[in-house]
C-alpha cells in the first residue's frame, strides 16, 4: 500500500513546523534542512512557492499522497460549501486519522498501522483501508483480539496524552469511539491554510 516512508524530521524542519507532532530532533534543529540550512538567507518566496508549500504541508501532515490529494480535492470541490474547509473535513473523516485523534495510536503512521494490521472495526466490521471515509454516526472500535496490544493500552491509559475534540466521543473502557460529525474549520487543530491550496489547484 503506498505512503511516505521518508525521513519525517527532514520534513518538518522543510515546513518549519512539526507536522507529525513532538520531535526531539526538530526541537533541536529548527531550520531548513541540508548544508547551508542553518546560513543560508531567507528569500522572499513567491505566491505559488507558498500555495506548493501549504499542500506538500497538508499531504504530509495527513500522510496522504499526491493522487489521493487531488482526488480529495475535486470531490471537495464539488460539495456546496468553502472548498478548502470541506477539504480539510474530509481528510479528518479518514480512519487513519480518526484512531490517532481518538487517542488509539501515538501518531498518524502508528494509526495507519493499526488500520492496515486489522486491528480496527468500523460498525462491526474488520477494516482495514487506512482512507475509509468515516460519517457521522459511525462507530470506531478496536478489534476484541486486539484490546490487549501494549501499544493501544499506552496511549488509551495515557492521562497526559488524552485528545478531546468536539465531533468525536471515546468511551476507554470499551475501546470505542464515534464519529459525531464533520468538524468546524476553527476546531481543527492543524496550522494549514487552506485557501492557498485552493488557489493552486485553481490556476
Amino acid at each position: 500500500m503506498a505512503r511516505y516512508t521518508g525521513p519525517k524530521t527532514k520534513k518538518a524542519r522543510a515546513f518549519g513546523e512539526p507536522i507529525h507532532g513532538y520531535d526531539k530532533s526538530f526541537e533541536r534543529k529548527k531550520y531548513p534542512p541540508g548544508q547551508h540550512g542553518n546560513t543560508r538567507r531567507k528569500k522572499q518566496k513567491s505566491d505559488y512557492a507558498l500555495q506548493l508549500m501549504e499542500k506538500q504541508k497538508a499531504k504530509y501532515t495527513y500522510g496522504v499522497l499526491e493522487r489521493q490529494f487531488r482526488n480529495l480535492f475535486e470531490k471537495a470541490n464539488s460539495k456546496t460549501g468553502v472548498t478548502g474547509e470541506v477539504l480539510l473535513q474530509f481528510l479528518e473523516a479518514r480512519l487513519d486519522n480518526t484512531v490517532f485523534r481518538l487517542g488509539l495510536a501515538p501518531t498518524r503512521r502508528a494509526a495507519r498501522q493499526l488500520v492496515t494490521h486489522r486491528h480496527i472495526i468500523v460498525n462491526g466490521v474488520l477494516t482495514n483501508v487506512p482512507s475509509y471515509e468515516l460519517r457521522p454516526g459511525d462507530i470506531i472500535s478496536v478489534r476484541g483480539k486486539s484490546q490487549g496490544l501494549q501499544v493501544i493500552k499506552d496511549c488509551v491509559g495515557g492521562k497526559s496524552d488524552v485528545r478531546k475534540f468536539a465531533w468525536l466521543e471515546f468511551n476507554p473502557d470499551k475501546m470505542q469511539g464515534v464519529f459525531l460529525s464533520y468538524p468546524e474549520r476553527e476546531q481543527i487543530p492543524e496550522k494549514i491554510n487552506e485557501q492557498l491550496i485552493v488557489e493552486l489547484y485553481s490556476k
